[in-house]
């Protein structure tokens, strides 16, 4: 287990491997853990890092640290204690919306981006997670995700004790009056938007929005997968990440999105 101190308040992150950084942020339900999988399988030739937010895994909780902002400015303070100064980022649910929300603050810290299960505004957050709250004690990941799903995901239950239920409601709320398709048209680096076509919790982009989009942002819809692509089709997940950062690299970004459109039919 390692930490660092921001703000006189202990954060927990993990890391693995050695060359160009890779950040991955955690969502609603969860924490670092659920990206073991993907991380031990880039550490080959990328250094990967995972934390905890704010009231989440082994992370302090923070009640004036449950709003977006906050978050960003979390994860912007780590990367600088990091002693990193440009990094790819991979975020699911609340990280994808913290991701991308610091990349359109400093792009420069930014290689590229990939967002997970991430609602682009807050409307697309469906009711199991929008109108959660903390009456929902106990079980609370199957009152969201319910008891079938909930089972499959042990990553998740390990350390659901761990969670603070005030920074699932307050960040929700707080993601609730976002549009994020702004920041997404801004950015010129590569931009990966993966859902899993059977997610409960998060609607993907409209297709009429979809149709507009610069050729950097690339979207795949994983048919098999619900609401954690990373756990559900891991193999794939992972296979598609790492081509993904291979872009620029030898990889010709037409025939990988003729490859991804072929695969998620």
């Amino acid at each position: 287990m390692s930490a660092v101190i921001i703000e006189g308040r202990l954060v927990h992150y993990e890391a693995i491997g050695r060359g160009r950084p890779v950040i991955f942020i955690h969502g609603w339900l969860g924490s670092w853990r659920y990206w073991m999988s993907a991380m031990d399988d880039l550490s080959e030739r990328y250094r990967a890092y995972a934390l905890d937010l704010w009231g989440f895994g082994d992370t302090d909780r923070r009640q004036d640290g449950y709003s977006l902002t906050a978050y960003v400015d979390l994860v912007e303070q780590f990367i600088e204690e990091m002693g990193i100064s440009r990094a790819v980022l991979v975020g699911h649910g609340l990280g994808g919306v913290v991701a991308i929300r610091l990349a359109a603050r400093a792009p420069e810290r930014v290689d590229r981006l990939v967002a997970v299960s991430t609602p682009l505004v807050g409307t697309a957050i469906a009711p199991p997670l929008a109108t959660f709250s903390n009456h929902h004690n106990g079980e609370w990941i199957s009152r969201i995700l319910g008891r079938r799903q909930a089972s499959a995901y042990p990553e998740v239950q390990m350390e659901a004790n761990k969670t603070d239920l005030n920074a699932i409601i307050h960040s929700v709320q707080t993601v609730w009056t976002e549009d994020l398709r702004p920041d997404l048209e801004s950015f010129t680096f590569p931009v990966l938007l993966v859902y899993g076509k059977n997610d409960p919790l998060i609607r993907p982009p409209d297709d009429r929005w979809v149709d507009q989009w610069e050729e950097n942002i690339y979207l795949v819809s994983l048919e098999d997968s619900f609401h954690f692509p990373m756990l559900d089709e891991a193999a794939r997940f992972t296979r598609l990440l790492r081509q993904f950062l291979a872009l620029g690299s030898g990889v010709n970004a037409l025939e990988l999105r003729d490859e991804w459109r072929r695969r998620t039919r």
